[in-house]
C-alpha cells in the first residue's frame, strides 16, 4: 500500500485549458459575475472548494438570520427578487433565490475543487490555478487539477475563514466553546449561561436568539460600536443613509444617522455600548466596520436579559474574569468574532492585494488589477457592491472576448504540458 501511495502522488496535476476567464468561489460574487459573463456570451470554469454554492450560507449562518438590508439593495444583476418575497428575506428565502439565480443562467460549478495556489505564469502570459479535489489525501492528490486562463477573477469575497482570537485560558474552560459558523438556534442552550464573544450584527442577533429560548447571555463589547435603527419612520436606515449621500456631504450624513439613532434608540451609552468617534457611514467606507442595525437585542440589553461586559482578562475551568475583575460563571462561549478573507493563502507573486486579503486599490476601483486579475465581493459595501462590480468586469471581459477567444482556440503547448480545453 505504501508503495501504491508514493506512485499516486508522483502524477503530475492534469492540465485544463479554459476558453475564458477562472472564477474562484461559487457564491453570490461568482454567480453575479458568471451571470454578467453569459449575458456577454463568454464562458467560464467557476471552481467551489464545497459541494454547493453560498456555502457560507448554507452551512455556516444560523436559522434566524435574514437580510439585514430591503431586498432591492440585495438582488443580484439581471435577476431581481420574487414580488412575494418579504421586504427582509430569510435565510432559506435567499438560499432559494440564489438557487433560481444559478438555474436560470444555466451555471454549473466544478464542486469539491478547493483552489491551493493561484499564479500568473509570465512565460506564458496565463493564468495557473492548481485545485485538489475532495477525499482522502492520496485520493485528493490524485485529483490534482491545474487550470489555465487568460483572466482570473478572486470571488472568494471578504468572509472565506473564520476569526478564532486567541484568549488566555481558553483552553482550560472547559466548557462548550464553538465560533458563530457553528451556531444554529439557541434550543441547546436553555438554561444556560452563555459568553458571546462580540457585539457585530452576528453577536447582538445570537445573544437575542439565545434570550428567545430562554438562555442567559452576556455579550462582550470590546470596542466601540454603532448601533443604528433597522428602519426610521418605516424607511430602511440603509436607504435613508444612500438618498442623503446624493445630496449630503459624508460628514453630514453621519450627523444626520447619529441625531436620527439619538431619537429612535435613545443613549446607548449608557448600557455600554460606546460610539466611536468616526461617523458609522465613515468608518464602513475606510475600516470596513459595519454599525449594527438594531432588529431587537437593545431592547433586551435595556431590560437586563442581554448583559453587557468589557474585554476579557482570561478563562479558567468553568469561567471568565473580565479586565474589570469581575467573574462570571458561565457554561458556553460563543465566538462571534467575524470572517477574513484567505486570499493571502493561495494568490501567489501578486502585490494587488494587502495582507488582510484585500485589494490595495480602495472602491470603486478595486476590481480590476494587472494580467487578467479580477475581483468582485470585496467593496465592504454587501451585495450592492458585488453586483456593480460584476458587471464592470463582465463589460470588460466581454469587449476583449472576440479577439482572445481567436487565440484561446489556438493548440496551448506550455512548459511542454499537454493541455486538454473546456
Amino acid at each position: 500500500m505504501a508503495g501504491m501511495t508514493d506512485r499516486v502522488q508522483c502524477f503530475p496535476p492534469r492540465c485544463v485549458w479554459v476558453n475564458g476567464p477562472i472564477i474562484v468561489g461559487a457564491g453570490p460574487s461568482g454567480l453575479a459575475v458568471a451571470a454578467c459573463l453569459k449575458e456577454h456570451g463568454v464562458p467560464f470554469v467557476i471552481l467551489e472548494r464545497s459541494d454547493c454554492i453560498a456555502s457560507l450560507w448554507q452551512k455556516r449562518t444560523y436559522d434566524r438570520l435574514k437580510l439585514h438590508l430591503p431586498k432591492q439593495f440585495c438582488q443580484l444583476p439581471k435577476f431581481p427578487f420574487p414580488d412575494d418575497f418579504p421586504e427582509y428575506p430569510t435565510k432559506k428565502q435567499f438560499i432559494d433565490y440564489l438557487e433560481s439565480y444559478a438555474q436560470h443562467f444555466q451555471i454549473r460549478p466544478r464542486f469539491n475543487q478547493s483552489v491551493q495556489s493561484a499564479r500568473f505564469d509570465e512565460t506564458c502570459g496565463l493564468w495557473m490555478v492548481r485545485t485538489v479535489g475532495s477525499g482522502t489525501a492520496a485520493a485528493s492528490r490524485s485529483h490534482e487539477v491545474e487550470y489555465i486562463s487568460r483572466w482570473l477573477v478572486v470571488a472568494t469575497g471578504e468572509n472565506a475563514e473564520k476569526v478564532v482570537p486567541e484568549l488566555v485560558g481558553l483552553g482550560e474552560f472547559g466548557g462548550d466553546v464553538m465560533h458563530v459558523c457553528d451556531y444554529k438556534s439557541g434550543e441547546a442552550y436553555r438554561g444556560k449561561r452563555a459568553l458571546v464573544v462580540g457585539c457585530g450584527n452576528s453577536g447582538m442577533e445570537i445573544c437575542l436568539d439565545l434570550c428567545d429560548y430562554g438562555a442567559f447571555p452576556a455579550m462582550v463589547v470590546r470596542d466601540s460600536v454603532h448601533v443604528l435603527p433597522r428602519e426610521v419612520l418605516g424607511k430602511s436606515t440603509f436607504e435613508l443613509a444612500a438618498l442623503l449621500m446624493n445630496w449630503l456631504p459624508l460628514w453630514l450624513v453621519d450627523k444626520t444617522l447619529l441625531v436620527l439613532a439619538r431619537l429612535v434608540l435613545g443613549n446607548v451609552e449608557k448600557y455600554g455600548l460606546r460610539r466611536p468617534s468616526t461617523g458609522p457611514v465613515e468608518l464602513k467606507n475606510t475600516e470596513g466596520r459595519t454599525p449594527v442595525l438594531d432588529v431587537g437585542a437593545l431592547g433586551k440589553i435595556r431590560s437586563g436579559d442581554i448583559k453587557v461586559v468589557p474585554g476579557i482578562k482570561r478563562f479558567s475551568p468553568g469561567k471568565v474574569e473580565l479586565v474589570d475583575g469581575r467573574i462570571l460563571h458561565i457554561d458556553s462561549v460563543i465566538l462571534a468574532t467575524g470572517y477574513r478573507s484567505n486570499v493571502p493563502q493561495w494568490l501567489q507573486g501578486c502585490d494587488f492585494f494587502s495582507k488582510d486579503g484585500f485589494p490595495k486599490t480602495p472602491f470603486p476601483n478595486g476590481w480590476k488589477g494587472q494580467c487578467g486579475l479580477y475581483t468582485v465581493g470585496f467593496t465592504r459595501r454587501g451585495l450592492s457592491g458585488v453586483s456593480s462590480d460584476a458587471v464592470r468586469i463582465a463589460d470588460d471581459i466581454g469587449s476583449m472576448w472576440k479577439e482572445e477567444l481567436k487565440l484561446a482556440r489556438r493548440p496551448i503547448a506550455c512548459h511542454g504540458r499537454c493541455i486538454s480545453q473546456i
